[in-house]
């Protein structure tokens, strides 16, 4: 017999042998009905598999998370199976998921088309309504392999023979169909459901590799819903009208080219957009009691061997060598750099904390696959600085700037959505004790900041744990921007010290910090958090004077000069337009207000302003109109 508990923590025992079916239907027919899978000590296993041993039991119905990723992972063995039905000869590779569905690669001499997904698609219902069961069986590893070689799927024999000596080959049979599956899996195919899109292709290598053969790849989208599906392609359209590389385009904010991959062109409207809000975070840092330094763009070797991070980070570095045998990397971060400030001259207990923060470029080594806009770029710059403090002062601080994020969230009209707590990776630096006192240290500081956390076990750096902060943007994506890591250990390493009140020395603590993270990808959300439409005070352009008719001009000119003497940002529009054309040119770039100016205008010394997204007017003279926009258009911080 085996002993479960069950959710209620109510106790019940069964024979051996019983399945997760069992179980369910023990405690109701409808239950049974609507079981999908089962969860024993937290572990996934097919609903017909005979439960190993006793413990803890949930009956897992659609309804539940876990349930959705097992729901994509069989649409992508129902996309296979109908692959293989519409074009014998394909071989069948891996179908993982990924974020928001799967994908299947597939080897296949004709390329897909994207008329191929719609049959795709039609066949994959039909293997729905076939409602084939989904059974498993373990295989001999030699047995399994000269199986798949015989029918012709040499990828799958290649998978089987890097298994692991002693590890189970588990096969899942789909009706006629199989394919090599750790699993688990849904009871039949009818459960799959008919919530799924294939959504686009792609090329993609054996294992990542290049130097193996090129594959073909079909993604796809599946939830538990036809309702969840309906909710997940709006929000697809909309990210597509809102994309960051769209818009910016279309504003003239920045460019990219092949000659500088992972680098921004900045325009001088982007230009002008970085600076805003760099100088916004330069004022509230100042406030906070930063001080702001420079450190060099390129450092020698032995200093990133010396922090750690050659290590851990030099396949991301650019690296180059000297005539006289100098090995020196790009800077891709400011820490080993602050600690060098600190480090010159003797410190006292009574400097700390020292706020130290940068806003310099950084260059890191991505992969060019992984570039995207300005969300993943090579060329970077943080609102970055290092707090250094005694052990006393770590949760004060921490609490500071966990509060110090929120207001910046709520000035940049983004909500802070989740903070999450990434502990101690098993590749690290610094014993368990001391992971144990930071890792308390930072959670006893966001709950003091009124913020609750997720733990991520495994997802701290290498040098200490941190806390990780994801915004929500307009549409309800998430975005992990700001984070707070705190580091015992490159004090450490770095022999960083002050004198403390005992006259001795002590090593100090160090916060590193960024409310914004990378200000390239924080643009890039903030792009598509607005769709463009920036608030005045942050729009590259604040105000276009346009004109009725060229009686007008000498007026307008004169109202853009007084505008910009309030510190607004102006453009005047004089071309022989109509002015409807104007308005509508204007609107689509995203400028916030059009002050219209004909020849009545001109004689009054009035603006008639229009505001993005409003259809009226407001008549206002020139004055009034410079005051009012004036106050409008102050950042937050100077309000």
């Amino acid at each position: 017999m085996i002993d479960l508990i069950f959710p209620d923590g109510s106790h019940r025992e069964f024979p051996d042998g019983s399945s997760g079916r069992d179980v369910a239907a023990s405690i109701s027919k409808s239950l049974e009905k609507k079981a999908l899978l089962v969860k024993l000590d937290g572990a996934l296993l097919d609903l017909a598999r005979p439960l190993p041993h006793g413990g803890r039991i949930e009956i897992v119905t659609r309804e539940a998370p876990e349930a959705l990723e097992v729901i994509r992972h069989d649409t992508a063995h129902v996309l296979a199976e109908a692959v293989q039905e519409l074009f014998p000869g394909t071989q069948v590779t891996i179908g993982p998921n990924v974020e928001d569905g799967f994908y299947y690669d597939f080897a296949r001499n004709e390329p897909f088309s994207l008329d191929d997904l719609a049959t795709i698609e039609a066949r994959m219902r039909q293997i729905v309504d076939r409602d084939e069961p989904i059974t498993r069986e373990v295989v001999d590893r030699d047995a399994a392999i000269a199986d798949f070689e015989n029918i012709g799927e040499k990828y799958k024999a290649e998978i089987i023979r890097d298994i692991p000596a002693g590890e189970a080959v588990t096969v899942y049979h789909q009706g006629a169909w199989k394919d090599l599956c750790r699993g688990p899996h849904l009871p039949s195919t009818r459960h799959v459901g008919k919530a799924f899109k294939l959504t686009k292709l792609a090329g993609a290598y054996w294992r990542g590799d290049q130097r193996n053969a090129q594959l073909q790849r079909i993604y796809g989208t599946a939830w538990s819903s036809e309702a969840d599906l309906e909710a997940y392609l709006k929000r697809v359209e909309e990210a597509e009208k809102r994309d960051h590389r769209r818009i910016g385009a279309a504003m003239d904010l920045f460019h990219f080219q092949e000659e500088g991959r992972g680098m921004v062109f900045w325009h001088p409207k982007g230009w002008t957009l970085f600076r805003t809000l760099q100088n916004y975070v330069r004022r509230r840092m100042e406030a906070g009691g930063y001080v702001e330094v420079k450190t060099p763009q390129v450092l020698d070797r032995s200093l990133w061997e010396r922090s750690g991070h050659w290590d851990k980070f030099h396949a991301n570095m650019f690296v180059c060598e000297t005539d006289d045998g100098e090995t020196l990397a790009i800077k891709p971060m400011n820490c080993p750099g602050h600690v060098q400030i600190f480090n010159h001259g003797q410190r006292s207990y009574r400097e700390l904390p020292i706020r130290m923060a940068e806003f310099d470029g950084l260059h890191r080594n991505e992969s060019s696959g992984s570039l995207h806009g300005v969300m993943r770029v090579r060329g970077l710059s943080q609102d970055d600085a290092h707090i250094f403090c005694t052990e006393d002062q770590i949760e004060v601080e921490a609490k500071a700037f966990v509060e110090f994020l929120t207001s910046v969230y709520a000035d940049l009209e983004v909500e802070l959505d989740s903070v999450k707590l990434a502990l101690r990776p098993e590749l690290r630096f610094g014993s368990d004790a001391v992971w144990d006192v930071a890792e308390a240290k930072l959670e006893r500081a966001a709950l003091a900041a009124g913020v609750t956390v997720e733990k991520l076990p495994n997802e701290g750096a290498f040098y200490g744990p941190k806390l990780e902060f994801h915004l929500r943007d307009a549409i309800g994506r998430t975005w992990q921007c700001g984070t707070l890591q705190l580091d015992y250990v490159l004090p450490e390493r770095l022999d960083a010290s002050y004198i403390g009140e005992d006259g001795q020395k002590h090593r100090p603590v160090m916060l590193h910090r960024a409310v914004l993270g990378s200000l390239e990808r924080f643009l890039g959300v903030l792009i598509e958090h607005f769709a463009g439409a920036f608030p005045l005070w942050l729009a590259p352009v604040q105000v276009v004077v346009a004109t009725i008719t060229s009686d007008a001009d000498d007026y307008a000119v004169k109202a853009a000069a007084a505008l910009r003497k309030a510190g607004l940002r102006v453009e005047t529009d004089l071309r022989n337009e109509k002015i409807n054309y104007k308005v509508r040119e204007h609107s689509l770039a995203k400028v916030p207000v059009i002050a219209v100016v004909g020849r009545r205008e001109a004689e009054e010394g009035k603006l008639a302003l229009r505001r993005l997204g409003s259809e009226g007017q407001q008549i206002l003279t020139l004055d009034e109109a410079r005051a009012l926009l004036a106050e409008q258009a102050a950042p937050p911080d100077l309000r």
